[in-house]
Parts: structure tokens; sequence; C-alpha cells
């Protein structure tokens, strides 16, 4: 990758940084959307209720709704996967796809140390909901828990990724992987992010 190629410029004013749990969106999307003086729109606070009760399950017409409205201005930075309801309502006017591609090991790593903080100290998620630690743990529970989610959807992230890029109704979208700690960092100094 090279740092003069990814200009914030180059990168157009709507943007979606795509990845897996705990692979840095929100604070990448966070950062990107300060420097460019856009709104910061979280998928993940728009779909969950209060009590973990997820539109995408409950109302998916009403998240697709609800992603029009938080993406219907010129320019903002969207953080989140959700891929089917973000296509049928951001993807046709989305400028760049930024997809964190890190190990899934460390993926692993991350959910553990992040899940125990939150538990910790009772951090409240999108208004009223707060993370348990040990259910993130009961990798056997499928879903409930967020290991098992990084570990079963880490290759179909992938494909996806590849999927769109072969995908004539997405060709408008530049797509960059950013595979990496390492390659997060270079990114972000090429965007004048850190130094």
């Amino acid at each position: 990758m090279s740092e003069a190629e990814f200009q914030p410029s180059n990168l157009g004013r709507r943007i979606l940084i795509y990845g897996s749990s705990c692979s840095g969106k929100s604070t990448l999307g966070q950062e990107l959307a300060d420097h460019l003086g856009v709104p910061f729109v979280e998928l993940d606070a728009i779909n969950w209720l209060p009590g973990w009760v997820g539109l995408d399950k409950t109302d998916p017409d009403e998240l697709v709704l609800r992603f029009n409205a938080a993406t219907s201005g010129e320019g903002w930075v969207a953080a989140g996967s959700y891929t089917r309801y973000a296509q049928a309502s951001f993807w046709p006017r989305l400028d760049s796809l930024v997809f964190l591609d890190l190990p899934r090991w460390l993926l692993i790593v991350r959910v553990i140390r992040r899940s125990w903080v939150r538990w910790r100290t009772k951090e409240l998620l999108w208004g009223t909901n707060t993370e348990s630690f040990w259910k993130q743990l009961a990798f056997w529970r499928g879903e409930d828990s967020l290991i098992w989610w990084i570990w079963n959807n880490f290759d179909k992230r992938r494909m996806q990724v590849s999927e769109t890029e072969g995908d004539p109704r997405w060709r408008h979208i530049r797509i960059i992987r950013v595979n990496g700690t390492r390659e997060v960092d270079r990114f972000r100094r090429a965007l004048g992010l850190i130094r």
C-alpha cells in the first residue's frame, strides 16, 4: 500500500469501515469522520435497541429506513457490517469501503479483553445495554458468543469482500483492504490521522 495513494480526497466523502468484531471499525471510523468533518454513523448503535433487541432480526425494514436517514447527507463515515441491509440502503451511494482484515487470533484476543473491560466497568452500549463477559466465552452457545461469531464469520467476511469486488453493482466503490495492525497504522498515517 502506497501512503501517497490513500489521501482523504481519494476516498470520497461516503465511506464504510468494514470488518469483523473488534477489528477497530468504530475507532477508525470516528477518527476519519472527525478528520473529514463529516458525521460518524455507527451501524451497531442504529441496530441495537434496549435489551439487546436487534432491528436486523425484529424489523429489517425499519433498520434500512434508519440507515437511509443516517446516511442521507453528502458526506459521512459509517462503521459496521449488516451487509444485506447496508446494500439495500447506502451502498449505491458509497464511495469507498475500507476492509480491516486483521488476523483471527488477534480479534479473539481483543474481544476477550474488550468484553472483560466492558463487563467490569458496566459500560453502557448504545443506550441501555451492557455486555456479559462470561457469555462471550461460551463458544458452545453459538451466536450468543462474540468469540463464536468472530471464529465462524471470519472467512465469510473475506469472501463477501471478494464477491463485492467482482459484482458489477458495486464497481463504483473503491475497496481498500488493510491487512494487520501495522498496515492499519500506515493507513491512518497516510490519512493524517496519526503522525
